[in-house]
């Protein structure tokens, strides 16, 4: 007689829980891993520091002590001398095609005279006499830019400085010339405004407090 054949019983469920907490303790080992980044472990209470070109080099320990301080951004390098000269020359094609396509349309005008100093001058002064409330239409109340108006006859000075022993006998008398023009009228407005200030109010009219 066979002997009865014996069946064990399996639970699956108790098998899964161990298999999903054996995955789970390897996920918290894999997580729990240092991993290596090139750059340095930020110092404790340091904020997020910007990152520039990473990767071009490592962070020093005075880069380090920054923290997220902020650098001031270097100006880009200047110029050649070869890149300066290939530079005007595709301008100045650029500018006589643009002078040619003009002259094309309107065959009564002729040739634009070359920029020069005194046209850097006299935009200094429209733009300063503009600010200053001139060119405005009959019966139109001024716009007057005080502090646009001073700024650009500011920059006036700045110009007659730098160029002190640089100017024809003729270009200096312009720019000095348009540089007391500017003050003067900048001086009357300014009175103008300050006897405007100074003045009291009108009283009301008469039957009304």
């Amino acid at each position: 007689m066979s002997e009865t054949p014996k069946f064990e019983v399996i639970d699956r469920r108790k098998m899964k829980a161990e298999e999903e907490q054996t995955s789970q303790q390897a996920g918290d080992k894999a997580q729990a891993a240092p991993v290596e980044t090139p750059s340095a472990p930020a110092e404790p209470g340091a904020g997020p520091r910007l990152v520039v070109n990473e990767g071009r080099h490592e962070a020093g320990p005075a880069e380090g002590k920054q923290g997220a301080a902020p650098e001031a951004q270097e100006l880009p390098p200047a110029p050649t001398a070869q890149e300066s000269t290939e530079q005007k020359a595709a301008y100045d094609a650029s500018s006589q095609r643009l002078e040619d396509l003009i002259r094309a349309q309107n065959p009564a005008v002729g040739a634009q005279p070359p920029v020069g100093f005194e046209h850097l001058v006299q935009q200094f002064y429209v733009s300063a006499m503009i600010q200053m409330g001139a060119g405005t239409q009959e019966g139109q109340r001024p716009r007057v830019d005080i502090l646009g108006a001073r700024t650009t006859i500011d920059l006036l000075g700045v110009l007659a400085e730098k160029t002190k022993g640089n100017l024809t006998e003729a270009e200096d008398r312009t720019l000095q010339t348009v540089l007391f023009e500017t003050r003067m009228a900048f001086m009357e407005l300014t009175s103008m405004i300050n006897l405007q200030a100074m003045q009291p109010p009108a009283p009301p009219p008469p039957g009304k407090k």
